[in-house]
């Protein structure tokens, strides 16, 4: 062979092993997550979560964000009763939340959860009132004075079931003023000082800080609610939902929900 065709077929050689390369590296670039681990989560995923959960589950959702930067995700908060009604009706969603097993048995019982839903908290009543205690409020048996003006959730959402139980097992007939279709609207009552009390939960009180107060009661022992996550069997983001679930059940989720009150499963 000649010099130059000796020439000629090193440099097409090497050219071959250019493109080889090339194409090696091309697919490894269009990957997501870190090399050897699990792919980054991406596209949008919505979660309908009770109310209580906003304070938490915003924070959730941003860190959630940060660890999947081409994910983002959308909440819709609201008394757990409303939201599994507009599951049920077809309203698209990845994610389900709920305040208590009651909910999430009616989306399960049509059929709308994937799997089997996991308790991942617990939460409990205070009694919540203004700052100062313009009412002078010390228990539950002041829930039932005429000249109070007293704020409670409604029966079929849980932090009103729950208030039912708490004031039955205290021999309490409630004169409330106001029934409001979730936690929050109740909180914002108290806090905004349109009544002198009201039953929320004790991660509402701390979320509100210096605005509300809260008063302990023993009763509140019997009116525990326990808390399930699901994915939903017609998540638009399958992934994404598995992912976010796991991402709440993790060792930083419960840390975020613990420090805002929540107790553990």
């Amino acid at each position: 062979m000649s010099r130059s065709s000796r020439s000629s077929a090193l440099a097409a050689a090497a050219a071959l092993t250019l493109v080889a390369c090339g194409s090696n590296d091309a697919p490894a670039a269009s990957r997501t997550g870190t090399p050897g681990g699990p792919a980054a989560v991406t596209g949008d995923i919505t979660v309908f979560a009770a109310s209580s959960l906003t304070e938490t589950f915003t924070r959730l959702g941003k860190d959630f964000e940060a660890a999947n930067p081409g994910a983002k995700v959308t909440f819709n908060f609201g008394g757990s009763s409303a939201l599994a009604q507009q599951i049920n009706s077809g309203a698209p969603a990845d994610v389900f939340a709920s305040a208590a097993p009651a909910n999430m048995k009616q989306v399960s019982d049509a059929g709308g959860v994937s799997g089997s839903p996991k308790t991942f908290v617990r939460n409990k009543l205070q009694i919540a009132v203004p700052a100062g205690n313009p009412g002078k409020v010390t228990g539950l048996a002041d829930l039932a004075k005429q000249d109070l003006k007293i704020a409670l959730c409604a029966e079929q959402v849980p932090c009103g079931a729950a208030a039912r139980k708490a004031l039955q097992a205290a021999g309490v007939t409630a004169a409330p003023d106001t029934l409001e279709q979730d936690v929050k609207a109740v909180l914002t009552k108290v806090s905004l000082g349109e009544v002198d009390a009201a039953l929320v939960y004790r991660t509402d009180v701390k979320a509100a800080g210096g605005k509300v107060e809260g008063i302990a009661f023993p009763e509140a022992d019997q009116a525990v609610n326990d808390y399930p996550i699901a994915t939903l069997a017609k998540a638009p983001n399958a992934a994404g939902a598995k992912a976010f679930v796991d991402f709440v059940l993790s060792d930083k989720g419960r840390a975020v929900l613990g420090a805002a009150g929540f107790d553990g499963p």
